[in-house]
Formats: C-alpha cells, sequence, structure tokens
C-alpha cells in the first residue's frame, strides 16, 4: 500500500472513530456548559445506549431486519429511553445538589456512574455481549483504499446528529434559552424561563447522544461491554477540553481531531497501538499547558 492510500486510509478510520468521541464529547460539553457540571457518568449513558439499542434491535428485527433499517429504529429508541434516564437521574441526583459545593455535584457524578457500571455488571454478569447485525462487510475499493458502507453510513449519521444540534442550539428558542443559562441563571429566571426545564432537556439530548454513538458503536464493532463507557467517557472529555469545553462547536472538533491524531498517531513507528491512550492523555497535557481555554473555549471572568 502506498503512502497516499496509507493516509486516505487513516483517514477514514480517524473520522469513525472521532465521530464517536464527539457525540459523547457534545453531552459533556452541553451539560458544563449549562450548569457547570463534569458530567463524569456520560460515558456510562453511552455503555447503557449500547445494551439498550442492542435490546430495542432484538424486538424490532422480526418486522425490520437486522440492518442499517432496524438499526436506526432501535438507535432512535436508544435515544428516547437513555434521554429520559437521564432527566431522570438529573431530577434525583444532581438537581438537588445545583447550589451546593463543586465538589460534592462532581462526587455524586461519580457515584452515579459506579451504579450504572455495577448495574450493567449485575445483569451481564461482566460477559461481553456479541452484538449481532446483518450490516454485511460491503464497501468499495478506489485503488487500493477500501471503503466500506458501514463507514460512509456512521460518519454520515454522526454529521447529521451534529449538525442537527448545533442548528437546534444557535436558531431555536431553546438554543437561546440554554446560552441565557449558561450565562446567568438568576437573571433568566426572573425573566420568566424555566431554568430547570432547560436544564432537563439539556440532559435530554446530551444523554441521547451518547446513547446513539453507543448503538452505533455495538453494531460497527460487533460486541458490547458493562465498562465500555469507561474509557471513551475519558477520551470524550478529552477531546471536550481539546476543542474548549463548553463550547458545542469545539466539542465536534475537539472529537475529530482525537480521533484523527489517535488514528494517525498510533500508526508512527515508535509509537504503535498499544500506546495509544498514553498518546491521547498526552495530547490533552500539552493543550492544557498551552491552551487552556481549548482551541474554541473562551475565557470567563466569574463575577462576585
Amino acid at each position: 500500500m502506498s503512502f497516499f492510500d496509507s493516509f486516505f486510509q487513516q483517514l477514514i478510520n480517524g473520522l469513525v472513530l472521532g465521530s464517536f468521541y464527539a457525540l459523547v464529547a457534545l453531552g459533556y460539553t452541553m451539560v458544563f456548559g449549562v450548569i457547570k457540571l463534569l458530567n463524569f457518568a456520560h460515558g456510562d449513558f453511552y455503555m447503557a445506549g449500547a445494551f439498550v439499542g442492542f435490546g430495542a434491535l432484538s424486538l424490532v428485527s422480526g418486522a425490520l431486519g437486522a440492518g442499517w433499517m432496524g438499526i436506526f429504529v432501535a438507535m432512535l429508541l436508544a435515544m428516547m429511553a437513555i434521554g429520559c434516564l437521564g432527566v431522570v437521574i438529573e431530577r434525583i441526583a444532581y438537581h438537588p445538589m445545583l447550589n451546593a459545593p463543586r465538589l460534592s455535584i462532581l462526587i455524586t457524578a461519580l457515584a452515579v456512574s459506579l451504579v450504572l457500571q455495577n448495574a450493567a455488571l449485575a445483569l451481564t454478569g461482566g460477559q461481553y455481549t456479541a452484538f449481532s447485525t446483518d450490516i454485511g462487510f460491503g464497501g468499495f475499493e478506489v485503488g487500493n483504499l477500501f471503503i466500506s458502507h458501514n463507514q460512509i453510513i456512521l460518519v454520515a449519521t454522526a454529521a447529521v446528529l451534529m449538525i442537527a444540534l448545533e442548528l437546534g442550539v444557535s436558531r431555536t428558542m431553546y438554543g437561546r434559552a440554554m446560552r441565557a443559562v449558561s450565562i446567568d441563571k438568576d437573571m433568566c429566571r426572573m425573566m420568566g424561563i424555566n431554568v430547570a426545564g432547560v436544564i432537563a432537556v439539556t440532559f435530554f439530548i446530551g444523554s441521547s447522544l451518547a446513547a446513539a454513538a453507543g448503538t452505533m458503536a455495538g453494531a460497527y464493532y460487533g460486541s458490547i461491554w458493562y465498562f465500555m463507557g469507561f474509557l471513551i467517557g475519558l477520551k470524550a472529555f478529552t477531546a471536550a477540553v481539546i476543542g474548549g469545553i463548553g463550547s458545542i462547536p469545539g466539542a465536534m472538533l475537539g472529537g475529530l481531531i482525537l480521533g484523527l491524531l489517535e488514528s494517525f498517531g498510533t500508526n508512527i513507528e515508535f509509537i504503535g497501538s498499544e500506546w495509544k491512550d498514553v498518546f491521547t492523555f498526552a495530547i490533552l497535557i500539552l493543550v492544557l499547558v498551552f491552551k487552556p481555554t481549548g482551541l474554541l473555549g473562551k475565557s470567563e471572568v466569574e463575577r462576585m
């Protein structure tokens, strides 16, 4: 394989991986932007979405098959279910802690993560679950470059979801309310904005995007596991920081950049795939040292 064939193959692999990171990173950055919470349970919504998507696909496959049509319907059902789960968790675990010290709500997020992980562990016995589909391995070749239909569909689906979110936040009434709440909650309450409702919708959207990523990852890789959300949660957080946590375009950009850097970086002769996690978090350290606000993040002045 020539240099250019290898380059474009890694570009495609990086875009697929970056799409997963970006979808999960969006949930991190939306929640942080609105209530300044690093929701470390968010990676577990990705895991829960994969399991709910698997269950939904089992239910609809009889009528729609286990191809992409069935997967899309299962993904939508998983998005609805995990979105509602995110709202319930926000109401029970986070909402009473909004006025508590920042460390208290952070510890609560870690506790929620452990609850979700151990619930999945108890239900599955810690075993990998095969995510069986009928999507096949078809594609087309351009010279020595092979592009699968699955890769195209995954990247296109992620792009549609991210563009829809950006348009919704920038051009709708909810988006304006969310941006206002992120700036000053007390003033929003005096202006008649339902702050609690905006926060709930933010959790719903962020959780549903993580569920979409989890379902697509399960279909693409062919297996799911109770611990699958831990590492991608950390990497999605890294992507959000790289792009500028609190910035929706930054989360998208950070996810794609991280996916591309991992794909290309782990093919360097002296790095290799076994070093990919070290490579990822080394990039995080460099970004925090030289550009603490991230690529698209802005410095905030805290009002007294």
